[in-house]
């Protein structure tokens, strides 16, 4: 999901009727999906298995890719309003079919998210190097070493990067960013598959249980519970897929109507990532047991120079991500602000050092923006709790509710119709999904906090 604008850098043959130019195909939308889709998240993918056990596990991935991909169908339908005109972004989709109150309600969804995600990313990247430092140390020290490792460090190194980052004017100067960020991205999901394939034969026998982690020793029935809701949410996060879809759609030429076009690409694209994230977390599940770590990379530590390949791999796709997700956030509040004080010498002076240009407002308020949030990341280091509370903000409102709403408004489905009660029924079950993942999420960071020392990260 973290390659925003290779989606918007298609090459440009014929002219639409807005003036712009689209020669996307169903293949060319299926790359983009699948790399939208493939992130961060599925390193969590056989931990959330081994919380669920075999008996719900397996059933919870397909279930989640089911309703992403149905849901997804719906909102490419809501591409063109229905006279015609473009929405070039889900915002716009959102605006177009059901008003101004929906986009803040969508906006605020949307920047959560975005916020959320440069706060695990902050966690993931000191948690990657921390893990190459260990597999490092046992190399030349031997498994019986003490390896210790900061993760504090590693954090305010991402954040000085990502300060420096964050001075670019906007997403079109970090294109080869979200270029190499994809790549990586499949660099180090292949990995982590390849080394769990490893391990599982290493002993051939399937671990596990049909129920998941059992209560006993250190988990208690309180942290059963958390963890398994816990679980749903990370799932959810690994499919999040419908904030980038319109944007992929825009890219399609015309004929054949787009939102065939996308269908077919959301069912290949899903498909693929389904059989991919299944075979990581049962196969993760299978090799580990109940004992799989919630970062599957920072479970192995040989051969340690593909250990830290993928965990490279997995820093540097996340520097990238990072600011695909942070310039929108930057852009909004600094539109919001210049648009507030039109006279202001903070937001609207720009100055020059050489070929770089900025205003005091971009070079003070992104750098205390990246500063809060890795303060944030150091205060909860928690990788798992953190993906699984992202999972419920984005699974209900961006994947569910506004699909399922907006394909209804657009085709005045009456209420009390046969597809009314199933669209509702599948509405407010997301919508309980995503709150007993969040209460067990934010449960979880609680009870986790009384043993935690704050501002320190473990493996």
């Amino acid at each position: 999901m973290d390659t925003e604008q290779s989606v918007r850098k298609e090459s440009m043959e014929v002219v639409d009727d807005d003036g712009h130019q689209r020669t996307g195909t169903v293949w060319t939308a299926t790359s983009h999906a699948i790399t939208a889709v493939i992130g961060s998240g599925v390193l969590a993918l056989p931990w959330s298995v081994a919380q669920l056990g075999w008996t719900i596990g397996p059933a919870t991935l397909v279930a989640c890719a089911y309703i992403t991909y149905y849901t997804a169908n719906l909102l490419s339908d809501c591409y063109r309003s229905p006279d015609g005109k473009r929405n070039y972004t889900y915002m716009h989709v959102v605006r177009s079919c059901l008003g101004a109150r929906d986009v803040f309600v969508c906006g605020i969804a949307q920047y959560t998210l975005l916020w959320g995600s440069m706060i695990g990313y902050t966690i993931t990247v000191a948690m990657s190097m921390m893990a190459v430092e260990r597999s490092n140390c046992f190399h030349h020290k031997g498994p019986n070493a003490k390896c210790g490792a900061s993760g504090n460090l590693y954090m305010i190194i991402f954040g000085l990067v990502e300060i420096l980052l964050s001075q670019f004017p906007n997403l079109e100067k970090i294109t080869v960013l979200s270029v190499v960020a994809a790549a990586m991205s499949f660099t180090y999901s292949f990995i982590a598959l390849a080394l769990c394939i490893a391990k599982f034969a290493s002993h051939g026998s399937i671990e596990g249980t049909s129920l998941g982690v059992k209560i006993a020793g250190d988990v208690s029935a309180s942290t059963k519970v958390w963890q398994s809701l816990q679980a749903l949410g990370n799932i959810a996060f690994a499919y999040t897929y419908s904030m980038l879809l319109i944007e992929i759609q825009d890219t399609l030429k015309s004929p054949p109507p787009e939102n065939k076009t996308m269908k077919r690409a959301t069912r290949y694209g899903i498909g693929v990532t389904t059989m991919f994230y299944v075979s990581l977390g049962c196969v993760g599940y299978a090799a580990f047991g109940n004992t799989v770590v919630g970062n599957i990379l920072t479970g192995f530590y040989n051969p340690f120079w593909l250990v830290d390949i993928a965990n490279i791999a997995v820093v540097i796709h996340l520097v990238g991500a990072y600011q695909v997700y942070g310039q929108p956030i930057y852009a909004k509040y600094e539109e919001w602000l210049a648009n507030k004080w039109p006279e202001s010498a903070f937001f609207h002076n720009v100055y020059a050092i050489r070929s770089f240009k900025f205003t005091l407002c971009k070079l003070v308020l992104r750098t205390a923006f990246v500063v809060l949030t890795t303060l944030i990341a150091m205060m909860l280091p928690f990788f798992n709790a953190v993906v699984g509370l992202l999972g419920s903000v984005a699974f209900w409102p961006l994947t569910v509710y506004f699909p399922v709403t907006m394909y209804m408004t657009r085709n005045k489905i009456k209420r009390g119709h046969n597809q009314w009660f199933a669209l509702q029924a599948l509405s407010v079950a997301a919508l309980l999904v995503s709150l007993l993942a969040a209460i067990g999420s934010i449960a979880d960071i609680a009870q986790r906090l009384k043993h935690a020392t704050i501002f320190k990260t473990q493996l």
